[in-house]
Parts: structure tokens; sequence; C-alpha cells
């Protein structure tokens, strides 16, 4: 199924572009999300006056996800306290809702669909290095430590 994407999707494409993708990964995720629309005449041709107005709110959640980066940069290092036996080992983990929590305590508010854990929930107190995606191609990494109590 060919769709329009209306705004940048991140593996896919960027806004604007005309791609091809499985009618079930459209029908489920990109139309209803208003991600994209089916590449139809009518459509290409709406899109084509509304491009302007797409383009600057992409403009603006860029340089919005930009200021977001600095400031997480500039934090550096978040102070998670939570519970340990006595090998250093956490009692349940930190996940991204709790690592959300502290990163927006601290100062800057983010998502826990931003967080990105590939290894999974952290089980063990340290320092972990934390990456952080804001928007397409706008990452940032950020020191967790875990800080253990007993």
């Amino acid at each position: 199924m060919e769709v329009i994407l209306m705004e940048n999707i991140e593996n896919l494409g960027s806004l604007g572009d005309k791609v091809t993708v499985k009618a079930g990964f459209a029908r489920n995720y990109l139309l209803p999300g208003g991600k994209a629309k089916p590449a139809t005449a009518e459509n290409l041709a709406a899109f084509e006056k509304k491009r302007a107005e797409l383009e600057k709110i992409a403009a603006e959640a860029l340089a919005q996800a930009e200021s977001r980066k600095a400031e997480i940069e500039a934090m550096a290092k978040v102070d998670i306290m939570a519970k340990v036996g006595s090998e250093g080992k956490l009692f349940g983990s930190i996940g991204t809702a709790d690592i959300a929590d502290a990163v927006t305590a601290a100062g800057t508010a983010v998502e826990k669909r931003e967080i990105r854990l590939p290894e999974g929930a952290l089980r063990v107190t340290g320092e972990h290095e934390i990456d952080i995606h804001l928007y397409t191609d706008v990452d940032v990494s950020i020191i967790v430590n875990i800080i253990g109590e007993e």
C-alpha cells in the first residue's frame, strides 16, 4: 500500500515521502495516528497545499527537541535511590518509567517512551549510560547512577 508520510518516521522516511508499506502497518499504525495518508491523487494535491505548514510544524518540533537535548546534556547525571540486597542487586528493577520520573524531577520533561533500554531494565547499582530518543535523529545519552539503600 502506498502512503504519503505526514511527519518524519524513523526507519521509514521523512515528511512528504511517498512510501510503500504493508497494508496492516498502514491500517493499524500510520493512518489512525495521522502519520500518513493514502497516496491518492486528491491526497497528493492536498498535501502539496499544506506542505509549508507541515514543514514548519516539523521544524518547530526539531527545535524543541534540540533545546531539550541541550538541557539534558547540561544535566549529565541523574541519581536514583533503590532498595538493594547484600550483593548490590536491586529488589525489583529500574525501568523506563523510573528513569523518566527522575529526569523530569531533575528539571527536563521526558516521557517513558523516549527512554531506550536495549538490554532491558536495570537490576544492579552503579552508573549506567542510557540513551534518550527525543525526535528523529535527535538522541542524547545520560548517566543514571543507581544508589543502593538497605
